[in-house]
């Protein structure tokens, strides 16, 4: 349309006045309309030009609200309300920054385009428009407005040390709601403010927040749109939210859009982030402060000259492009998706074969998805409007009752009232629209009475489950410097007013379980007097007592007794873990500091004894060169090396080093390098804690019980586990190292090469099954042939090795008796088993010597004899047969401890 009087865009950030000088233009006019981006916002801009100017000149238009007197004058819409062609002398659009916005942007751009006031036009918004506006409509006038108060980044604060008169945004109606609980349970009570909330409810929970019945408010973005309230902060629980399509960043501009709400007139206000929300970059914050933002350059745009002749027409004219360089197409809006979705419908396409039934399908079709059950659940119940509206040109009186009386009950919790609030504003917006239904008036009425009352279920619901009544009555108490009487017993039991609140354990304060959050923490502000001097005494009397009472746990905890006062942290030192206490902010530093001091000489102490053996290590300055480096890698491992991570290492050291580092307890194992006397219990359990420091895990792996050979290997266990727990990894167990290296001393003499069986000793000290052997074995690099044989038995019981021996000489007489049996001879299972050559295992044993079991101790100087001397030390396995032992051969080259056994004969 033409332009038409005065155009004005008056931009600028939040807390400017902007929309309070559209009303004051407004009503300086005989007539005017103003377009808000929210039925709230409409609905608050209603009631302050009806308590101006009366009821009887104001009309409120939204898609579930219509007020109209006979005279209006002065029409108060959401901007897709907005009635057009009314010819009014003034017309305002706010928020006209939502041209950008994805899903209503295309609305926002028409009103831009084509409305106008006959004398006077006014867009308000950020000045992020200022381009497009000047670019698309001409003659139009801009007005800077500046901001009222000062607006300052407040960084990141957590949710219980918020400050009163704060709002917590978040972007989800879950996220909402749990924030809400979480401050309940700590402030006493938030009042809950949404986007999908009534104007009713949403009024009942803004005035529990500024009567001061509350000091928090917990919000959506919804607030973010002309909401005016006295916040002085405003914290930001996510800097993301889902848009209709996926979960994206929030701009610098929609961040500012919120954070604005704080601060309100000449009152200063601030912003930042809690819970989960990262703390803005500087630029960020910068933007936000200083109002500087990126401007828009695209407005999204639908086409607003629609052809009605056809389906397909009206299709195709709601998908053109535009022409315009500043303008995009916007993304396919739901009126749109489900006029498609019903186009494909054989009844639909019969029915809407003339203009008028195709008008008729479009307006259905905008009848909004409030219940947002889903798209196809939303299309058949337009589908059935259509037909009634087609058919009869008329909903049915019956039906249309029986939708609102399946929706008019006040019973439920939160989300089965908000349900219905959402299934009733559907047919309070069909309701609204003219020649729908007979008797408009009674059931525009009839709708709206059903909204309030689940509009006030909802809000006394929200404040059952959000505000505790109890304790915003004892924080204003304590906000007034009212003594709360508090005392402590002697078992550290705090009473309050003669009743109990909770208990002193350790140096923290738990309230009663019966006490949830705010009320808690208001009893627990109550009873600080009383906590003071109890703190202090139980400092004194811990600082006093012995190691003995105090312990740690697995997972890195402090104890004293049966109360967790601390936990361990890494320091720079694996060796040197530092403590973190669990003390009360209100105790005070001095007893925090006592606490951490008692906790640092336990754990210290702690290392020392049961980790002296390396710490004598550490400190052994008669070490040099290699031996030293060596020395440092095993007080770095803690005193466990697999010896796979240092063959070199091993290689390079000469026989003096090794002699040397043997002094200090280390044993060079052929699969472990490791001090036993830190094997044990005690030192295994603190150093699996001090390691998992280290490494930074969030849960920590528990040690093996005490005494067992093998465990199993587990599933998911972080790396480098069991090596610190004492054992090695082989197949689906891991077996103890010392019981691996005296294993590896047995497998030693083996013909590893043609193939050796398993002897009872090998599975004595494994304490294993035959069939766990050889998944063992497996885990070790060998193959393992499993076969069946005759089991060939004695004639006679002999508990000896000599009777045995006899036993097995008399075998061959064993088929006879068999033979005078038919029973069928007893199968037995055996492996055979031969290097696989996985792994290595020779490179780097020559300091073991060819140690036979029982020669010589574990980390000892080899046995073997002196250089040139002897022959190889291969004398097979220990065989439990009447047969001769074999004779003396040659080393096989195969074997995985060849290289330990040709070392000794070269030497």
């Amino acid at each position: 349309m033409a332009v038409q009087g005065r155009i004005t865009a008056v931009l600028g950030p939040t807390n400017t006045g902007k929309t309070h000088l559209a009303i004051e233009r407004m009503l300086a006019h005989r007539t005017g309309v103003i377009g808000l981006p929210l039925r709230l916002l409409a609905r608050e801009v209603y009631d302050k030009i009806v308590a101006i100017r009366g009821p009887r000149v104001v009309a409120l238009v939204t898609g579930e609200e219509r007020i109209v007197p006979p005279k209006a004058q002065y029409w108060v819409c959401t901007v897709e309300s907005m009635p057009e062609g009314m010819g009014c002398d003034f017309l305002a659009i706010d928020e006209i920054q939502l041209c950008a916005d994805p899903e209503r942007g295309h609305v926002f751009t028409d009103r831009l385009l084509r409305s106008r006031g006959l004398h006077e036009t006014m867009f308000l918004g950020s000045d992020t428009m200022r381009g497009p506006i000047a670019a698309l409509v001409p003659g139009v006038e801009f007005m800077r407005r500046e901001r009222m108060s000062t607006l300052s980044y407040a960084g990141s604060r957590k949710i219980s040390r918020m400050q009163p008169r704060s709002a917590i945004v978040g972007f989800s109606v879950d996220n909402v709601y749990a924030i809400a609980e979480l401050i309940r349970r700590q402030k006493g009570g938030a009042a809950v403010v949404m986007g999908a909330l009534s104007p009713r409810t949403r009024n009942a929970q803004v005035e529990l927040y500024q009567n001061g019945d509350v000091d928090y408010l917990v919000a959506t973005d919804a607030i973010g749109m002309g909401l005016n309230l006295d916040i002085d902060h405003v914290a930001f629980s996510s800097t993301t939210k889902f848009d209709g399509q996926r979960m994206r960043e929030l701009m610098p501009n929609e961040l500012a859009q919120i954070a604005g709400r704080a601060g309100r007139g000449m009152s200063h206000g601030t912003f930042g982030v809690t819970g989960e929300a990262r703390p803005l970059n500087d630029e960020v914050a910068e933007a936000i402060m200083n109002h500087r933002f990126t401007p828009i350059k695209k407005l999204n745009w639908r086409n607003a000259s629609l052809r009605f002749g056809t389906l397909d027409a009206l299709i195709a004219s709601l998908e053109e492009t535009p022409s315009d360089q500043l303008l995009m197409k916007a993304r396919e809006a739901d009126d749109l998706g489900v006029l498609k979705t019903l186009e494909r419908d054989a009844e639909i396409r019969a029915r809407a074969s003339d203009t008028q039934s195709v008008r008729l399908l479009w307006d259905v079709c905008r009848i909004p998805d409030f219940r947002g059950i889903s798209h196809n659940e939303h299309a058949s119940l337009l589908q059935g409007i259509y037909g009634y509206l087609h058919e009869k040109g008329r909903i049915p009186r019956d039906w249309f009752a029986r939708q609102v009386s399946r929706i008019d009950k006040t019973d439920g919790n939160i989300d089965t009232l908000s349900k219905r609030l959402a299934f009733i504003r559907t047919w309070t917006y069909v309701a609204q629209r003219n020649g729908w239904i007979d008797e408009e008036n009674h059931w525009r009425d009839e709708t709206r009475g059903v909204e309030d009352r689940l509009s006030d279920a909802l809000h006394a619901r929200l404040t059952e489950k959000f505000v505790d009544r109890r304790t915003s009555v004892l924080l204003r108490r304590l906000k007034q410097k009212e003594a709360l009487l508090a005392e402590v017993n002697d078992k550290g039991e705090v009473t309050i007013e003669g009743e109990f609140v909770g208990r002193l354990e350790g140096f923290r304060f738990q309230a009663d379980k019966s006490a949830e959050g705010a009320e808690a923490k208001t009893l627990r502000q109550a009873s600080l007097a009383a906590l003071a001097p109890q703190f202090h005494l139980r400092a004194d009397r811990f600082y006093n007592a012995p190691d003995t009472e105090i312990d740690f746990t697995e997972q890195g905890g402090l104890m004293w007794g049966e109360h967790a006062v601390g936990k361990l942290v890494a320091g720079s030192d694996p060796l040197k873990p530092s403590i973190s206490v669990f003390v009360d902010d209100e105790a005070g530093p001095d007893v925090a500091q006592k606490v951490e001091r008692r906790l640092q000489h336990f754990i210290d102490r702690k290392v020392a004894a049961l980790f002296e053996p390396l710490l004598n290590l550490s400190r052994d300055e008669e070490l040099t060169g290699l031996a030293r480096g060596f020395a440092f890698r095993m007080v770095e491992a803690l005193g466990v090396l697999p010896r796979g991570e240092v063959a070199q290492e091993v290689k390079d050291l000469d026989q003096d080093a090794r002699g040397a580092l043997r002094k200090h307890g280390i044993r060079f194992g052929q699969f472990t390098i490791f001090m036993p006397l830190l094997l044990k219990p005690a030192p295994t359990r603190l150093r699996l804690v001090l390691w998992s420091l280290s490494k930074g895990l969030d849960i920590f792996p528990e040690s093996p019980p005490p005494g067992l050979v093998t465990v199993p290997a587990g599933e998911g266990t972080p790396e480098g586990y069991h090596a610190m727990a004492g054992y090695r990894a082989a197949g689906e167990r891991a077996i103890r190292i010392d019981m691996l290296e005296r294993l590896a001393d047995m497998l030693r003499t083996e013909d590893s090469r043609g193939g050796f069986e398993a002897n009872p000793d090998m599975l004595s000290i494994t304490g294993m099954t035959l069939e766990q052997f050889a998944a063992l074995m497996q885990g070790l690099g060998y193959n393992a042939e499993r076969s069946e044989r005759t089991k060939v038995k004695a004639a006679v019981e002999a508990p000896d090795e000599a009777k045995s021996e006899e036993t097995e000489a008399e075998a061959p007489a064993e088929p006879t008796a068999e033979a005078e049996t038919p029973a069928e001879p007893e199968v037995e299972v055996f492996f055979t088993f031969t290097w696989g050559g996985g792994r290595r295992q020779n490179s780097n044993r020559r300091q073991q010597g060819g140690r036979r079991e029982g020669q010589g101790k574990p980390g000892g100087k080899p046995r073997g004899k002196p250089k040139g001397k002897g022959k190889p030390r291969n004398e097979g396995a220990k065989q439990f047969s009447a047969r001769p032992p074999k004779k003396e051969k040659a080393i096989d080259p195969d074997n995985p401890f060849a290289a330990a056994l040709m070392g000794l004969k070269t030497e």
